[in-house]
């Protein structure tokens, strides 16, 4: 599924939702095209589309004086690596991107597949990111997959197994993009406080909600901001 969204949409969004105020909020100096890659975390199922990560970030790019001229995401509930990558190959992505951030894996685990295809598959996904920012890994970020076993979801599961196995798939992905040059972050631990704090979810009981992906953005914001060139939020560092 691809959602292109156009720049007047992210302006109004940006505009209706931030409060922001005129001393802190920076005009944007450039504008970037990013590509979000993933499954139901990243197209946001269970919030409603400004609440999903891809558009929080957006938002946050622009107060950092960065314009997201282009977003595409390519991203659909239940997805595993398989999945991914055909629908990456359907899209027919055309590059450059400025900024590639992926997510996937936490159905590979629901459907039980063996890590060994895993590995496999996403260190093809990893690799056509990284030719679609123009060969630059330093341009993509991968995310960690969320624990969905502290939701209640997940009641009836054996949680502890569950638990075992996203740690095992993390490592995969933490150690391809380690290899590259990519970014990581881990928002693993962050998904992790819906244990004790259930106004993390949404409403379906497994998805977060967008008080969590907030989370998430505030936790990417200073690696995505390297990524795109920019240092100590200044736009006029970009390299």
């Amino acid at each position: 599924m691809v959602k292109k969204l156009p720049l007047f949409l992210l302006m109004l969004l940006s505009a209706c939702t931030t409060n922001t105020s005129t001393e802190t909020m920076r005009q944007p100096t450039h504008s970037i095209r990013l590509l979000a890659l993933g499954d139901s975390y990243t197209s946001g199922a269970g919030v409603e589309p400004p609440e999903s990560w891809p558009f929080q970030l957006s938002e946050r790019l622009y107060q950092s004086g960065i314009e997201t001229a282009d977003m595409q995401v390519i991203a659909q509930n239940g997805w595993a690596t398989e999945d991914l990558l055909a629908g990456m190959e359907a899209a027919n992505l055309q590059g450059e991107y400025d900024l590639v951030v992926l997510l996937i894996g936490v159905n590979n685990q629901f459907r039980m597949y063996g890590i060994d295809q895993y590995r496999e598959e996403f260190g093809l996904i990893l690799g056509r990111a990284i030719r679609l920012a123009g060969d630059d890994p330093t341009r993509v970020v991968v995310l960690s997959i969320p624990d969905w076993s502290v939701t209640p979801f997940a009641a009836g599961y054996n949680v502890a197994r569950i638990g075992a196995e996203i740690n095992t798939y993390n490592d995969i992905n933490r150690e391809s993009a380690t290899q590259t040059g990519a970014g990581y972050v881990d928002v693993t631990g962050i998904s992790r406080q819906a244990a004790r704090d259930r106004s993390l979810l949404a409403r379906d009981g497994l998805h977060p909600a967008g008080k969590m992906y907030a989370m998430w953005v505030d936790e990417m914001l200073p690696v995505i901001l390297l990524a795109v060139g920019v240092r100590n939020n200044d736009p006029a560092s970009r390299e």
